[in-house]
């Protein structure tokens, strides 16, 4: 994946975050148990747990990256998440406004260890992942590692876009109602809790077949270079690397679709598909959809 030239990026727009450690016991203990039941049912108990930061948790911020040129958000981890949440901003501001929609755009960290959260507290365990709650997307950089070494992912830029960008797209669904209506309680191939991980995916489809044609504000250039076969690919595999059926697979166990969260590799990949060649909200609503 690569991005265009025409003058670099300022950065500012994703946050580092330090402190809020993790603890044994005690709060820290129950923000992750408040975090762990959010991301497996959708339901936010951290104020029901006592224990959950409710602001995020007040650790120090700063600044991921200062200013990235264009060589730098092709090569560089941090210029790359940078320079892609800004894409998806200008992306998912202009498709919400043609649908006649509101938007406001989340906000973004990356961290090491672990962090606190308005959902709960995570460790570098919990992967990337979106908290409602304070309307945050959260990243460990070292999830990309995890997911070429322990599930045997190919790795590769377009490969991380489509994590970021799978994370935006849940808030997409917080902005336009999705997580409100759906029951996130159950799981199985055809649950809700699929069901809103797949049209997350279908999201980061859109916006990977649009970032060619979407310019940088007040610019003629677009984000991005045609996408190669090869790039394409590498999105792909990672969607497969995340299918329930396939951890289940790599974890030794059997595999059981009445569990599944997520979706498998193959719905993963197709609702992928499906929002990066059809590229509409429509085409998206997996919710409407009889088969996943």
């Amino acid at each position: 994946m690569t991005f265009s030239e025409g003058g670099g990026f300022e950065g500012g727009r994703v946050k580092r975050r330090s402190g809020g450690a993790v603890a044994a016991g005690g709060g820290g203990l129950i923000g992750v148990i408040a975090l762990a039941i959010y991301l497996f049912t959708g339901q936010d108990v951290s104020p029901l747990l006592g224990g959950a930061a409710p602001d995020g948790g007040g650790g120090q911020e700063s600044s991921l990256v200062e200013y990235c040129t264009v060589e730098q958000a092709n090569e560089n981890p941090d210029c790359r998440l940078e320079v892609t949440i800004q894409a998806l901003d200008t992306y998912w501001a202009e498709e919400l406004a043609s649908a006649g929609g509101s938007f406001q755009a989340p906000e973004a960290a990356v961290f090491e260890g672990s962090v606190s959260t308005a959902c709960g507290a995570a460790s570098s365990a919990t992967g990337p992942f979106y908290c409602p709650a304070d309307q945050s997307i959260y990243v460990d950089l070292g999830f990309f590692r995890t997911l070429q070494t322990q599930f045997g992912a190919q790795g590769g830029p377009l490969a991380e876009m489509y994590v970021y960008a799978h994370e935006y797209g849940h808030h997409v669904q917080n902005l336009t109602g999705v997580f409100q209506r759906a029951d996130r309680s159950g799981g199985g191939a055809e649950s809700d809790s699929v069901r809103v991980e797949l049209q997350a995916d279908c999201y980061a489809g859109m916006w990977a077949g649009a970032a060619t044609q979407t310019l940088r504000p007040g610019t003629d250039v677009p984000y991005l270079q045609p996408i190669t076969a090869e790039e394409l690919a590498q999105a792909l595999d990672a969607a497969a690397a995340v299918g329930d059926d396939h951890i289940q697979q790599q974890s030794g166990g059997g595999v059981d679709s009445d569990t599944w969260t997520h979706g498998s590799s193959e719905q993963r990949q197709r609702w992928f598909t499906i929002g990066y060649e059809q590229g509409s909200l429509e085409a998206c609503d997996t919710f409407a959809a009889q088969t996943l």
